[in-house]
């Protein structure tokens, strides 16, 4: 048997560990040890373990992973989610469906501070889900926007999946933050677009609420200014160069933090609920990237990443093609994945075949942006397609008058507004690149 038979059997190995709902770290670690041994024997396997944990977790890089996901959880429980729910809905929730306008807006500014889908949905569902009940709007319409909205969680910078991309593709991290920015307000549009027409059809669905005056509407501004500020500081000191990543994540922290204590009353209880729910993601996360280093390691010695990309370069097909079939497989994924693991799964395979083709005469680092961009988006549908879709699940466990069937019904009209996006983003490169273009 080749090295590359080895590599594509122990490869269907780990799906079949994946199916069987083997965490993905342990999943990956068995089937990256297994490999490695099947080629090369236990000797050299064990010179390369008893350095790679050190060489993969002293990487300055991956201290702004704790940093984004403390400030996320400062965010979360510091009460900055209510202002801003509070701010939109006065603006617009006069309009028919804007109150579950508000809650996308809302979704889409929670998740500069927060980074994280699962926390921007269950946060903005504690907050907007009551009032959407209030209101009469229907359980489908209140489930699927909000489930939609905490994508945008991850969509919008800072994004701990694109610091694990930028890792893995060896990118600039504020790069990738830069080209994130467009399309993840251009998803927030849709969503709102997707809602607009989706209430037009069914006008029950989201009636208006009352217009409020103008000194109402400035008075509820107040709860934006805190997440701007934050925002402000971190993207803008990252984007002007006065911050490096790690160091901006480390202000917004500090910020996040002095507003959760300020602001929310967040107290010693709450203090350590959140650097213990820190921990726990940050092991999770880490054990996960130790395991995908062994994954890929083993990758790595069968040769199969490089003759997969050597057939797929030498058969002809189109690189649109390649690319088509990449994002229908990464669709087709997030409907039994989460979104760190297929990142962490994929990109060590994918990553060279779409550095190999040429796509409207990019360079590689602007190719590699733009596919890191359109892979985002992407996995991140995966958070909202059955079977698994997780932002759904946990919104319908706070909806739980509203049925799993309704619930996954009500985000129909926001994954079709992703596939519109993902298309155009496809097309035209430059609405990705024009940032990084621009402020490079």
């Amino acid at each position: 048997m080749s090295s590359v038979e080895i590599g594509g059997l122990f490869l269907a190995i780990l799906l079949v560990l994946l199916v069987a709902r083997i965490p993905i770290a342990i999943a990956m670690l068995l089937t990256g040890v297994g490999g490695y041994v099947a080629i090369s024997g236990w000797s050299p396997l064990l010179s390369y373990i008893k350095t790679v944990a050190f060489a993969r977790f002293t990487v300055y890089d991956l201290s702004v992973i704790p940093l984004f996901l403390l400030m996320g959880q400062f965010a979360s429980r510091g009460g900055l989610a209510s202002g801003l729910f509070r701010a939109a809905a006065a603006m617009i929730g006069h309009w028919r469906g804007g109150l579950a306008m508000s809650a996308v807006g809302s979704c889409a500014a929670f998740g500069a501070v927060c980074g994280s889908s699962i926390a921007t949905a269950a946060t903005m569902g504690q907050v907007a889900l009551p009032e959407l009940k209030k209101y009469n709007y229907s359980g489908s319409l209140a489930v699927g926007c909000l489930a939609a909205g905490g994508t945008l969680g991850i969509l919008i910078p800072p994004s701990v999946v694109l610091v694990i991309y930028a890792i893995l593709a060896q990118e600039n991290i504020s790069s990738l933050f830069m080209a994130a920015f467009i399309p993840g307000v251009l998803a927030a549009v849709g969503y709102m677009i997707a809602i607009a027409v989706y209430v037009r059809m069914n006008p029950d669905a989201g009636p208006a609420l009352p217009r409020m005056t103008w000194r109402q509407r400035f008075a509820a501004q107040k709860g934006v200014w805190p997440v701007f500020l934050i925002f402000l500081l971190v993207l803008g000191g990252i984007y002007s160069g006065w911050f490096t990543p790690t160091e901006a994540a480390a202000i917004g922290t500090v910020g996040t933090g002095f507003f959760a204590v300020v602001l929310g009353g967040m107290r010693w209880e709450g203090f350590k609920e959140v650097l213990y729910g820190t921990a726990v993601t940050t092991g999770m996360i880490f054990m996960i990237l130790l395991g995908a280093d062994i994954m890929n390691s083993f990758l790595a010695v069968s040769q199969l990443p490089v003759a997969l990309a050597e057939a797929i370069t030498n058969s002809g097909v189109g690189p649109f093609v390649v690319l088509a079939g990449i994002l229908i497989l990464y669709l087709i994924l997030g409907c039994v994945m989460d979104t760190m693991s297929m990142i962490l799964l994929t990109i060590p395979i994918f990553f060279p075949l779409i550095m190999g083709l040429d796509f409207y005469g990019l360079d590689q680092t602007e190719k590699a942006i733009w596919f890191g961009i359109l892979a985002l988006m992407v996995v991140e549908i995966g958070m909202i397609t059955p079977p698994v879709g997780m932002n759904v699940y946990v919104i319908s466990s706070m909806a739980r008058d509203v049925t799993l069937r309704d619930a996954f019904r009500g985000v129909v009209p926001f994954l079709i507004s992703d596939v519109i996006r993902v298309v155009i983003l496809v097309l035209f490169p430059s609405i990705t690149l024009c940032l990084v273009r621009w402020l490079s």
